[in-house]
């Protein structure tokens, strides 16, 4: 590989801890909006659950801990709740369907179970208030 290239690479390795911010932010921002279908019957919503039933509990969840991953605060237990959400999820909604998940309709379920287990392994990133708290300690 020539120097220009590994130069390159070497300044998009520098954006990895930002990224991971954005990654962050984003899904939590993707996530909150099947809260808000749940919890407040909006956004296309077919209804809204009890919320003390299984899909109520979920939308509790995906609302609050999107807020929480938006923000980047307490940011790994909530990515490691948020990834069992989601293989909860899929296990029963999803793969009774069928093994495939283009067939089964689960796989924005699998993709947010393992974007938020490798959140809960890589942390909130650089631009969050976990990062921010962790600097006033």
């Amino acid at each position: 590989m020539s120097d220009r290239a590994l130069t390159m690479l070497d300044r998009y390795k520098s954006w990895t801890p930002q990224l991971l911010s954005v990654l962050r932010a984003v899904s939590g921002f993707l996530f909150i909006q099947h809260g808000v279908q749940k919890m407040f019957g909006l956004l296309g919503s077919k209804g809204q659950p009890p919320i003390m039933s299984m899909a109520g509990i979920a939308g509790v969840l995906e609302f609050f801990g999107g807020i929480l991953l938006i923000l980047g605060l307490f940011t790994r237990p909530t990515a490691f709740i948020l990834s069992g959400t989601m293989a909860v999820a899929y296990f029963m909604a999803h793969a009774p369907q069928g093994f495939w998940t283009v067939i089964n309709k689960g796989e924005l379920a699998v993709l947010y179970c393992f974007v938020f287990l490798f959140i809960s392994a890589a942390g909130a990133g650089p631009w969050s208030l976990d990062a921010l708290l962790k600097k006033t300690d």
